[in-house]
């Protein structure tokens, strides 16, 4: 017996000096600093959210809600103390009485199924330790966590404990776990709910409500039991929530707009600024869009494409099944789910075809029927051109077994509906400071997310003849100007074909004043227009809309709206129209906060202000003795620099917009363009009874994009539709058929909240009587005069009694619009 108990010693002083060398070399020199677990960075996703303060999205891998210990309750602390760690608050690390417990279980099973693991040590291994299970390992741990608790608080210790336990289903921390499992915060949490996200541990992804509830409830029993033992509730307290009900269900980030292509700008821009942590780092991102505007363009752009996909008939069913005397299968019911609602288009089985209506079951619905006046429209497709004859019975159409999309309308009632392979886009800008007001990049993000608001690159058609138009008044010419609108053909060396561009309608008009050419948006009329202007006199124009002229054809072809341009860039030249000849740069982010809701980032636009502008031109006009093109070439593109007046309210911190083109030819191209509202190619947006509005039809050749440009001086809407792939829209899908309804629908919610307001005239322009034939002054007994607008310096002097050989006719028309509706 003496010589065993000797061995004993000597093997236990030999393993002592063993663990005291290997916690000597390998141990404590190499134990990380634990300063930094006050500085613990821990991944909490972006958040981004509307002007508003709406959720539009968030980014990131781990769900996390940060929560501070002191606004943490009390009962749900005590759950976890009592079954993690009941002797927390008395033990300085490590619990030996835990670890001796392990160890006699070790040496009775033969197995580590006791760990005797303390909240101290959970926080050591998940933020410096890996989950291997080796002895090291375990003896890193026990060191480890008798520095931190050496170094932290035991408030601090738990607080980075319940922030970054992950609690399944992508849960880390009580904040996300709250959320993820009730969708509540941590604050609203009952009893029995405290006790079953507490009951996660150790083994959360097994054991959660969502995957295994028999376990969950297991565990909250345990956790319950264990509060009752450590007396944390009482007798009655533990009665009433053993037997409560599990109310845990899968709850995802309430998403409160529907916004995910500006969400999507964020998160790249995020990237792009501050790396590929971005994501993780906690920023709340918040944007400059309006819910209203949002929700109204959304439904504007799937309003306009569903129905263009309507006029052009239906193209059958997704897929088909077999069906047994009408039953559904569980397999039928399957299949169906594996079909996703995508904007508000249910997938549907078809299960009874009467002679005119259908039954179709929707997975969570269940059966609805589809009446006659739902149906009735699914002529079927042929090309972009014909469709098939009108349908007569439902069988004309459906049959039993096919999968469809069904949409319920504004009434309550089902449509038969089908996926649109068209798409659209539509962004609106304020045009005082350039915020982004709505933006919508597709029919559905989740189906496609790319973004044809700011990627897709299309020709604009004839929305770009107001930027060739304002280069010509520039350059000398009046609204009353006569450009002679005849058949033009132009040569180019080594070309074997020439070039004979038509207008849309093929009809030639002879000589039409630039007013009216604009407003029936004349092809040959801007061809010559921009022919006399020059190219580069004209480039250099249009550059101070805001357009990269070296991404623009230098030809002709221009006049046409030829060059690629997107929505945004569009939208962006049309602020300038809207906001009196200033240059705004558009930007979707108003602010960004860390964490810890510090902020780090304001926008600080620049805006527009007449006034201030108009003194800063005076003054350099003073200055130099030039006139406004001096004063405008030297304010450029820069925000203009104001003096403040303390007599004046003006903000000596605010940044303006500089004036890039002249009051005059402003308000000249916003009197044609109203023109083209009032009786041109926008004039369906009558409808809106608005007199403040002005607006561009926009359609490429073979109507292979449709557009309209429209605007107030207070807000700016581009639409657009097209198909990704390029093809032909289809004949009569115009801008004015396709594409204006979208801007439409979109105004009427948003206007009735803008005053009406009328561009003010500005100084330096005369309203003159002229005879529209000629476009030059009438005689006092002309019975035709008419009212044109010049600038002082242009109005015209000269008296033309002889009429042109091919007088304009008002009446005469080459409108977008399509003679008869499609």
């Amino acid at each position: 017996m003496l010589r065993l108990a000797f061995k004993f010693l000597v093997i236990s002083s030999v393993f002592g000096l063993i663990t005291l060398v290997v916690v000597s070399i390998k141990i404590i020199p190499n134990l990380p600093n634990i300063e930094t677990l006050r500085d613990v960075q821990m991944q909490i996703p972006l958040r981004v959210y509307s002007h508003d303060r709406s959720l539009i999205a968030e980014f990131g891998e781990k769900k996390r809600i940060p929560v501070k210990i002191e606004n943490t309750p009390k009962q749900l602390i005590h759950a976890f103390i009592a079954a993690e760690d009941d002797r927390f608050y008395v033990h300085p690390g490590v619990d030996w009485q835990g670890i001796l417990r392990a160890v006699i279980n070790l040496i009775k099973t033969g197995e580590k199924s006791i760990g005797g693991s303390t909240i101290t040590m959970q926080v050591a291994r998940n933020f410096f330790l890996t989950r291997e299970r080796t002895y090291l390992r375990k003896l890193n741990e026990i060191y480890l966590s008798l520095k931190i608790e050496q170094e932290l608080t035991k408030d601090e210790i738990l607080e980075l404990y319940l922030n970054v336990i992950y609690f399944g289903q992508r849960a880390y921390g009580i904040g996300a776990a709250a959320q993820v499992y009730y969708g509540r915060t941590v604050n609203e949490l009952t009893l029995p709910q405290l006790a079953l996200i507490a009951g996660l541990l150790p083994a959360p992804s097994t054991t959660n409500p969502i995957t295994n509830i028999d376990r969950a409830l297991d565990r909250r029993s345990y956790v319950l039991g264990r509060m009752l033992d450590e007396k944390y509730i009482n007798q009655d307290e533990y009665n009433a929530a053993i037997t409560a009900p599990a109310t845990a269900s899968l709850h995802r980030p309430t998403i409160d707009l529907d916004a995910p292509f500006i969400a999507e700008m964020v998160r790249r821009q995020m990237v792009d600024d501050y790396g590929d942590d971005a994501t993780i780092l906690g920023y709340k991102v918040y944007t400059t869009i309006r819910d209203k505007n949002q929700v109204a363009a959304n439904h504007a752009l799937r309003s306009a494409v569903l129905n263009y996909d309507t006029r052009h008939g239906y193209r059958g069913p997704e897929s088909s099944i077999e069906l047994e005397s009408n039953l559904i299968s569980d397999e039928n019911k399957k299949l169906l789910e594996t079909f996703p609602v995508i904007a508000n288009l249910y997938p549907a089985l078809i299960t009874d075809v009467r002679e005119q209506s259908i039954t179709v079951y929707l997975s969570g619905i269940g059966n609805v029927d589809v009446s006659w006046d739902g149906l009735n429209w699914a002529r079927k497709y042929i090309n972009e051109n014909f469709r098939g004859p009108q349908p007569v019975t439902a069988t004309d159409i459906v049959k039993p077994g096919d999968i469809v999309r069904i949409a319920e309308d504004e009434l309550g009632q089902w449509r038969l509906s089908q996926l649109p392979k068209v798409e659209g886009a539509i962004v609106s800008f304020n045009p005082r400071n350039g915020e982004t007001l709505a933006l919508t990049g597709g029919f559905d993000f989740y189906r496609s997310n790319f973004n044809r608001a700011t990627q897709a690159k299309r020709q604009p058609g004839s929305g770009f003849k107001p930027f060739i138009y304002s280069a010509a008044l520039e350059s000398g010419f009046t609204a009353a100007s006569i450009i002679n609108d005849a058949p033009l053909v132009r040569e180019f060396p080594g070309i074997e074909d020439a070039w004979r561009p038509e207008n849309y309608s093929g009809k030639y008009f002879g000589p039409t004043r630039l007013r009216e050419a604009l407003i029936a948006s004349r092809n040959i009329v801007s061809i010559r227009l921009l022919d006399t202007v020059g190219i580069n006199t004209a480039m250099n124009h249009i550059a101070k809309f805001g357009f990269d002229t070296n991404a623009l054809p230098h030809s002709l072809s221009l006049a046409l709206g030829s060059g690629d341009l997107s929505p945004w860039d569009m939208a962006t030249g049309y602020t300038v129209l809207a906001n009196g000849g200033f240059q705004v740069k558009p930007y979707f982010i108003e602010r960004i906060d860390d964490d810890n809701g510090i902020n780090i980032f304001q926008a600080d636009p620049i805006v527009v202000c007449e006034r201030c502008a108009a003194e800063k031109e005076k003054e350099i006009s003073a200055n130099k003795g030039n006139n406004y093109l001096l004063a405008n070439e030297e304010s450029n593109i820069e925000a203009l620099t104001i003096i403040p007046d303390e007599n004046k309210d003006n903000d000596p911190l605010q940044r303006y917009a500089p004036r890039v083109v002249d009051p005059q030819n402003i308000w000249i191209m916003n009197s044609i363009t109203r023109d083209v509202i009032r009786r041109g190619t926008g004039r369906r947006a009558l409808v809106l009874n608005r007199k403040d509005l002005s607006g561009k039809t926009g359609t490429t050749n073979d109507q292979h994009d449709a557009w309209f440009f429209g605007y107030s001086p207070h807000i700016v809407a581009v639409s657009w539709v097209g198909f990704d792939d390029f093809r032909e829209l289809g004949r009569n899908e115009v801008g004015g058929v396709a594409a204006l309804p979208m801007w439409i629908d979109y105004m009427k919610v948003v206007l009735p909240e803008i005053p009406e307001t009328n561009f003010l005239q500005p100084p330096g322009l005369a309203s003159v009587r002229i005879d529209p034939a000629t476009g030059k002054l009438a005689s006092a007994d002309n019975p035709n005069a008419i009212f044109e607008v010049f600038r002082s310096d242009m109005t015209p002097t000269e008296i033309m009694d002889e009429v042109p050989v091919n007088p304009f006719n008002d009446n005469s028309e080459d409108s977008e619009l399509p003679a008869q509706p499609f």
